[in-house]
């Protein structure tokens, strides 16, 4: 076994198509992200990617629509989303497929 730590990873991406990775691949990414209240990213759109996004805990506002802990959003191709943290928030991110520079503002 081997221990690796979600603080060395990219803005808790670790699976995907890019580095560092603990599964280099081109085919999904995998990440666990940490957010305190308020915290936002402004509305984007992935061209390719289809992303499913756990609300693990917590409660977020995306295109004026609330989720909470238990919620999966899924987020289509060509599809705009906004995302902010209401509360202090975890959520799990796995997005089909691992495209490099696949992430377009609005």
């Amino acid at each position: 076994m081997k221990k690796q730590q979600l603080a060395n990873m990219l803005g808790g991406w670790f699976i995907g198509d890019f580095e560092p990775s603990l599964l280099p691949s081109s085919d999904f990414e995998v990440a666990v992200k940490y957010y305190d209240a308020g915290d936002f990213e402004a509305s984007h759109v992935h061209k390719i990617a289809k992303e499913f996004t756990v609300i693990v805990e917590g409660e977020v506002k995306m295109n004026n629509q609330i989720y909470k802990s238990g919620d999966i959003v899924q987020i289509e191709p060509g599809e705009f989303t906004d995302f902010e943290a209401l509360t202090k928030t975890i959520t799990v991110v796995v997005k089909t497929p691992s495209v490099k520079n696949d992430k377009y503002l609005l």
